[in-house]
């Protein structure tokens, strides 16, 4: 791959907040109810009548450092060397839950066995390294893609979607006060 890592990359202004890459996500894996490996949050800004609303796809960036990697104490995450995908051995994970303090994103999920679970862009699913995960595939607007990125594309993404979670947490902590 040439010093290229796979990544999602995400153009919030052709989100049309269908939900789809959640759903499509949902339903190729199996993945049990209450948790999600891929979610859709929504970004409100602006005081009435001046209201916006703009949506972000949120899963495993497969970061270039991923904090929950250098979290884990028993080294049950990791990071392919080959595309940069980021993958759990849930035999390893004991569920203490410190990649989930240590992930930005917020993408750990923990289900009724208590260990880690998250995307891992399908790897082991597709049948060619050119075919996208079923997220991608459904998305209408194109908002998201899987591409290959270098370096300094791959710290931008997630700089990027750093900036649309915080901006979305923020948002919703400030519902939750003045509510």
């Amino acid at each position: 791959m040439s010093g290229k890592q796979l990544g999602f990359k995400f153009v919030v202004e052709n989100c049309i907040q269908c939900h789809g890459c959640q759903v499509a996500c949902k339903s190729w894996r199996g993945v049990p109810l209450g948790v999600k490996w891929r979610r859709v949050e929504n970004i409100w800004d602006g005081v009435y009548p001046k209201v916006t609303c703009r949506s972000v796809s949120v899963s495993c960036m497969h970061c270039l450092e991923p904090a929950c990697v250098a979290a884990c104490p028993q080294e049950a995450i990791s990071k392919r060397p080959g595309d940069g995908i980021v993958v759990v051995d849930r035999e390893a994970c004991i569920g203490c839950g410190t990649c989930f303090d240590a992930c930005p994103f917020d993408v750990p999920q923990f289900g009724e066995d208590e260990k880690m679970q998250k995307c891992d862009m399908c790897v082991g699913e597709r049948t060619s390294d050119t075919e996208v995960p079923p997220c991608v595939a459904t998305c209408p607007t194109e908002a998201l893609a899987l591409v290959e990125m270098d370096a300094i594309e791959k710290r931008g993404a997630e700089k990027a979607m750093k900036a649309l979670v915080e901006s979305a947490r923020n948002r919703s902590r400030e519902v939750k006060k003045a509510g």
